[in-house]
């Protein structure tokens, strides 16, 4: 065991070792299996020795960074090689193509045999395949400085980050088929001798949503990679992104790309033309040596890991004396709290929820807030609900009700929120006369606006959040009618009975729960997007997936939506008030939303897939399968039955605005 051990941190610390090595020369590089190998004097590597003889000049480039060739013949789809490179078209063109050359050459070496692969540098992407590619977001690579901001700054920092990359994103998306790039620095507001670079660029024949699509994508990576870093960038197949933030007295400089030199053979394995070396070291001496390197290897091997240790729980302790500091500092007084509620006046109360009460609160400096007086029975300790509620105060996107802090006083545990004034979606797209102020393009944005919380919450925030309620009344609107998820993010403040993957108590609202939830207390993200596939049909038709009525017949919605778009007569579903706007559109999200709702988990687009098929309207969307629950005319009293009595046993309603949520730091 103890011989293990050992061997097992040797092979650690050699793993180590290698990392450091590519670091050092900035290589980052993936091998594909899915395309097979080659062989040693094969067609393909025939090809691909000409694509690297090619390299003597600069032809293939157009002229901005953009190198896009192949070699072998065209209807031979196992052996041609098609080839692209991607460089900074600021470098010059010597500078650039030397970069390319040099990418390209250490990826055939650091693949070898493999008929398709990636690679990065600081410079350049380079790839390689026996396939045509044209939009593609996987593999992608990350990496950052090991430098972090001030804590205090990071948020402030990102906010800046977010709305650089965006300006830079626009205008690279804009660009034509000759070049897609951008570049801007612009002083940060929290320091007064700093500036963050930004560095944008997508492969010039992308249409412009793809690129847009793409660079959001590389943002959303470097948040979560790298949240805090003073220097990171992100590269896939189709477009790359990077920040630097410098001092205004040293502004960042990008020099040209430094020569990646093949490997030169060792001297151990030099011929002597004079036959073979005799050695002048006896063989003890050789193992002397041999054993002093390998016990100065191990002492310094062991030093690393001591220090990386000792490193490690040093970081921890600042971390956590930083996360009490946050908390502290996100803490209302609860007599400042009881005076903007008016002592939680029934005048001031929003609406109830299943796990407390909503006010209406005013601050002394005239700042409106939802304040959510939780119930008494929480067995929580005051120091988990502050550290908890300081990483969920930390959730910023502008389509998520934003939590300001909290307050604990005797015997209470209280949520503060941002107030937002035109209440729930349900009262607008149910009520008779708020749905006229809903046409098509508000309705459209309310959509996207959701499926982009959505999403933040499962992939880009700082925790994975499964929200299990997402609703019509957990959707509120802000005074531009931009759509806002609510209850989000709280549930293990005052629910300690939940564990990844399964509950043993299935809370939520009937109709908007998937059915591997319902039935077995499953869930997952593709759980949530089943209750989003709901609330876009809701949206577009403009009626309850649990009271739909047609022409004085029950029927629920999602049956209802299926059977038309079987018969061909989707149509049926619109809303009718639904005089003007994009049918294309509205044709676009019923399929959306079916497809959200189908009965195989496996089949649910994941919100990443959903952004895309909203936003890309040259996409053609998959044909869904049929959702859950459907069901004939003759099987829905049996489903009446069933609904009753799983409301009246396993399944408990959420109420108002309600929320059972999962969190899971990253």
């Amino acid at each position: 065991m103890v011989f293990s051990s050992f061997g097992f941190g040797i092979f650690l610390s050699i793993q180590l070792l290698v990392l450091v090595i590519i670091e050092a020369v900035d290589l980052h590089f993936v091998c594909s299996n899915n395309r097979g190998n080659y062989t040693t004097g094969s067609v393909y590597q025939k090809n691909l020795d000409d694509f690297l003889s090619s390299l003597v000049t600069n032809e293939s480039s157009n002229g901005y960074g953009l190198y896009n060739t192949s070699f072998g013949q065209d209807d031979d789809i196992i052996d041609k090689v098609y080839a692209i490179g991607l460089c900074r078209p600021d470098l010059i063109p010597d500078a650039s193509l030397k970069s390319f050359k040099d990418s390209a050459y250490n990826l055939t070496r650091a693949c070898p045999n493999q008929k398709e692969a990636i690679i990065w540098n600081e410079y350049c992407m380079v790839r390689y395949s026996n396939r045509s590619f044209h939009f593609e977001l996987s593999p992608s690579n990350n990496q950052s400085t090991t430098r972090s901001l001030l804590s205090s700054d990071v948020d402030l920092f990102n906010s800046e980050l977010e709305e650089l990359i965006g300006v830079l994103k626009s205008q690279a998306a804009a660009g034509g088929l000759q070049k897609k790039f951008a570049t801007e620095s612009k002083r940060v507001m929290y320091s007064n001798n700093q500036s963050i670079s930004g560095i944008v660029q997508c492969i010039p024949d992308l249409e412009e949503e793809e690129c847009s699509f793409c660079l959001e994508e590389g943002l959303r990576q470097l948040q979560k990679c790298c949240y805090g870093m003073d220097s990171a960038r992100f590269g896939n197949p189709s477009c790359n992104l990077r920040y630097d933030v410098y001092t205004t007295d040293d502004p960042a400089k990008y020099h040209e790309p430094r020569a990646l030199s093949p490997p030169t053979p060792s001297a151990n394995a030099t011929k002597n033309s004079g036959g073979k070396k005799k050695s002048s070291t006896s063989a003890g001496t050789v193992i002397i040596i041999a054993m002093a390197t390998v016990v100065s290897f191990l002492i310094l091997i062991m030093s690393i890991c001591i220090y990386l240790r000792v490193k490690y729980k040093r970081k921890r302790i600042e971390e956590r004396a930083e996360e009490i500091k946050s908390a502290e500092a996100l803490q209302f007084d609860f007599r400042s709290i009881r005076a903007a509620t008016n002592n939680f006046s029934e005048a001031n109360k929003l609406g109830r929820g299943g796990f407390g009460i909503v006010y209406r609160g005013i601050l002394p400096d005239d700042k409106d807030i939802a304040v959510k007086r939780l119930s008494r029975d929480s067995a929580q300790g005051d120091l988990e609900f502050k550290t908890e509620v300081s990483l969920v105060a930390r959730l910023q996107h502008r389509n998520l009700v934003r939590l300001l802090g909290f307050c604990l006083g005797k015997n209470e545990k209280i949520l503060v929120y941002e107030f937002v004034p035109n209440g729930s979606l349900d009262q607008f797209i149910f009520g008779e006369v708020k749905r006229a102020h809903l046409d098509w393009d508000v309705r459209y944005k309310i959509i996207v606006g959701i499926a982009r919380g959505l999403l933040y919450l499962h992939e880009d925030s700082r925790l994975k959040i499964i929200h299990r309620d997402l609703k019509a009344s957990n959707i509120l609107l802000d005074a531009d009618m931009n759509p806002k998820v609510a209850d989000f993010g709280m549930a293990r403040l005052f629910d300690l009975d939940q564990s990844q993957g399964e509950t043993r108590r299935v809370v939520g609202t009937y109709g908007y729960m998937a059915p591997e939830y319902v039935m077995r207390g499953q869930f997952s993200v593709k759980s949530d997007v089943f209750s989003f596939g709901v609330l876009v049909l809701e949206i577009v038709s403009g009626q309850k997936n649990s009271s739909f009525r047609n022409r004085g017949n029950v029927e629920d919605l999602l049956s209802y939506a299926w059977r038309n778009w079987r018969a061909d007569t989707a149509s049926n579903i619109i809303d009718p008030i639904l005089s003007s706007g994009s049918r294309t559109e509205m044709m676009r999200c019923i399929n959306i939303g079916l497809l959200c709702v189908q009965q195989n988990i496996a089949d649910r687009p994941t919100m990443t897939s959903v952004i895309l098929m909203l936003t890309g309207n040259s996409l053609s969307l998959p044909v869904p399968s049929q959702p859950a629950f459907f069901m004939g005319a003759s099987d829905f009293s049996k489903a009446v039955e069933l609904d009753q009595a799983q409301s009246s046993s396993s399944v408990q309603k959420s109420v108002n605005e309600a929320s059972i949520t999962e969190l899971s730091p990253r």
